[in-house]
């Protein structure tokens, strides 16, 4: 399932893996078929979203820069 209502190409469905809560924001970690996205969000959206350990969700990815460095 994908969600198409939104114009996002990259959507990567997966469970939280982990939530680091700090006062203000938060990072929630998404494991995916794809790898773990990390996502930073407010802590305040955490709680309305009632995000924890093994909720199913989909992580948006859009971005207008990809950078790269030379290894």
């Amino acid at each position: 399932m994908s969600i198409k209502s939104i114009n996002v190409r990259n959507q990567f469905r997966g469970s939280i893996k982990e939530i680091i809560e700090g006062p203000v924001v938060s990072e929630v970690d998404v494991s995916t078929p794809a790898g773990v996205v990390t996502s930073v969000i407010t802590t305040r959206s955490v709680k309305e979203l009632d995000l924890k350990v093994g909720s199913e969700v989909i992580a948006f990815v859009k971005s207008t820069e990809v950078s790269i460095a030379k290894l």
